[in-house]
């Protein structure tokens, strides 16, 4: 029987958690990502840790930059990942998933 392949698709809520957990590692807040990028707000940042959108390619460039990591250790997806992304959901972890399931409910905060 032959092997079907996937299209590779990146999933948004769980590329988000990963760039809060690496920016809780590195002891980054929203603000300082921002200043690093030169973003005109934060807006966007949250919008890509809570799983609306995602960072630019170039956004994403920048961030592996900021955090030591390659980009492909930013996105997760449908594909065998490289480390992080299949540890998401571990005990240290549970506010970010907490978070990320009331933004997910509307109810922020």
């Amino acid at each position: 029987m032959k092997e079907v392949i996937m299209f590779p698709i990146i999933d948004k809520r769980k590329t988000g958690i990963n760039i809060r957990r690496i920016m809780d590692m590195r002891g980054l807040t929203v603000k300082d990502v921002q200043e690093y990028l030169e973003l005109g707000s934060v807006q966007s940042i949250y919008h890509w840790i809570n799983g609306i959108s995602m960072p630019t390619i170039d956004n994403l460039y920048a961030l592996s930059d900021l955090f030591h990591v390659p980009i492909d250790l930013l996105v997760c997806g449908n594909r065998k990942p490289l480390t992080l992304c299949d540890n998401a959901h571990n005990e240290s972890n549970e506010r970010v998933y907490e978070y990320s399931e009331r933004i997910k409910n509307g109810r922020a905060a």
